[in-house]
């Protein structure tokens, strides 16, 4: 079985609980689909216009649906990635 890509990794650990080994997976990538999980990262987190410094970094409007929804399309959205 194929290992996950970084960014399904960053999303497991931040739903288990883990919220800086999932930043820490992404914080220095420079792909937009990297800072995408970022600005999920900071909204989780609470910090909104680190969220949205990151959300433009990534070409993604500013989500206003609610995390898990957001969570849930992420995963989907990145989940066709070759791991990196």
């Amino acid at each position: 079985m194929a290992e996950k890509n970084i960014y399904l990794q960053a999303l497991e650990a931040e739903q288990a609980g883990n919220w800086k080994k999932a930043h820490e997976l992404v914080q220095s990538m420079v792909t937009a689909e990297a800072a995408w999980v970022h600005a999920y990262l900071h909204r989780v987190e609470g910090d909104e216009d680190n969220a949205t410094y990151w959300y433009n970094r990534a070409a993604q409007p500013v989500c206003s649906t609610s995390l898990a929804t957001e969570w849930q399309t992420l995963y989907e959205e990145l989940a066709h990635i070759s791991r990196n």
